[in-house]
């Protein structure tokens, strides 16, 4: 079951949903859309190793916007803290956004429940396109679960600003064979 917007907006007020700040004009009919940090993450390393901790350059987003060009990616954060200990939620683009050539969030969307912090968005940018603290720049849905629920704990619980892949932290190399740890 998916939350229509009314009853985001509702939960949101009666706490079942975090949303800080909370703009009730971010309302739409079946989600509440998330706007753009102030900061960029880009790797500096020109070969990810899942291994090591990568090398990141912070930069800081200028009110007037800065250009993400052509075939760039970048992490990006939504200003909003969200998240909720009774619903799933899932991360979207927003369409007008991708019909710029944004690509944000295509994979790893889904948000476990009991996740409370900022947003971190997967920018990739198929043109140039100027980016602004706080355009909107994906939604989020929340859906209600079935079962028994065991609420996220992981590493990027409490999460501030955009945030590098941890998955170096995963040490899940070790258990394959051949492979230099």
């Amino acid at each position: 079951m998916i939350l229509s917007g009314r009853e985001i907006q509702k939960r949101i007020e009666s706490a079942d949903i975090t949303c800080t700040p909370f703009d009730p004009d971010l309302i739409n009919p079946n989600s509440i859309d998330l706007t753009l940090g102030e900061s960029l993450l880009r790797y500096r390393d020109d070969v990810i190793d899942p291994r090591v901790e990568p090398e990141v350059t912070e930069i800081t987003i200028p009110p007037d916007g800065l250009v993400l060009d052509a075939m760039s990616f970048s992490l990006g954060a939504s200003r909003e803290i969200v998240g909720s200990t009774e619903f799933v939620p899932m991360v979207h683009a927003k369409s007008s956004t991708a019909r710029a050539g944004l690509f944000v969030h295509v994979t790893a969307d889904l948000i476990d429940i009991g996740s409370v912090g900022t947003v971190t968005f997967q920018l990739f940018a198929t043109l140039p396109l100027r980016v602004f603290p706080g355009m909107r720049i994906g939604q989020m849905t929340f859906w209600k679960p079935q079962g028994e629920i065991e609420l996220y704990s992981g590493k990027y619980q409490g999460s501030k600003g955009p945030r590098k892949s941890e998955i170096y932290r995963d040490r899940y190399w070790e258990t394959w064979e051949g492979l230099p740890s």
